[in-house]
């Protein structure tokens, strides 16, 4: 990624709940990126650098995004609900929202990389393809938004303020281990390459 002067520096495993927030940026970004190579090529023929936004976009709802479901789901909920704490009740029912999200997503992204990779194939998408690719795109984004403010605003600050270090500690090397890393190493980030 390239460096900006003066911009927030990333999150490590050290600060497990602040990746996560990073990770939403990405999702922000990546799905920018899918929704302005729709609207500018509308299953034309892709230029070089449409191509290499298309398929690193892909890759990264295919292999990176996944982790961070599981982050949330198999790590931070879970030590949550663990809590039962009284003021969390209608906190953890909005968790139980957030799953339903993921799976919607991941059902969505599923048919996304099934058009994206059609799309970079035959070097074309099918107006009906073309118009199903944007319009999932377009209820990803949808999703995300309200999913990603909901995590951002509530789940994140929350658990931040609740969970111990050794909770933090014991979800950030879940993290990394998901990663096939040890912890101590940066995440390699995945840049879009295509200007909005």
């Amino acid at each position: 990624m390239p460096v900006v002067i003066g911009a927030k520096r990333e999150s490590n495993f050290s600060d497990p709940i602040g990746m996560m927030g990073d990770c939403h940026g990405r999702i922000v970004r990546f799905l920018q990126v899918l929704a302005t190579i729709s609207s500018q090529a509308n299953g034309r023929e892709l230029s070089a650098e449409q191509r290499s936004a298309l398929a690193t976009s892909l890759l990264y709802f295919r292999e990176a995004a996944p982790k961070h479901t599981a982050d949330e789901e198999e790590s931070l909920f879970p030590r949550l609900r663990q809590l039962r704490k009284p003021e969390a009740a209608a906190l953890l029912a909005k968790v139980d929202s957030l799953e339903e999200d993921h799976n919607c997503a991941d059902r969505h992204h599923a048919e996304v990389d099934r058009l994206g990779q059609l799309w970079l194939q035959q070097g074309q998408l099918p107006a009906a393809d073309a118009d199903r690719f944007s319009a999932l795109v377009s209820q990803l984004s949808e999703l995300y938004r309200h999913h990603i403010g909901i995590e951002d605003r509530e789940i994140f600050p929350y658990a931040a303020s609740v969970l111990g270090a050794e909770d933090r500690e014991a979800i950030g090397a879940e993290m990394a281990a998901r990663r096939g890393l040890n912890g101590k190493q940066e995440v390699p980030a995945l840049t879009p390459v295509i200007a909005p």
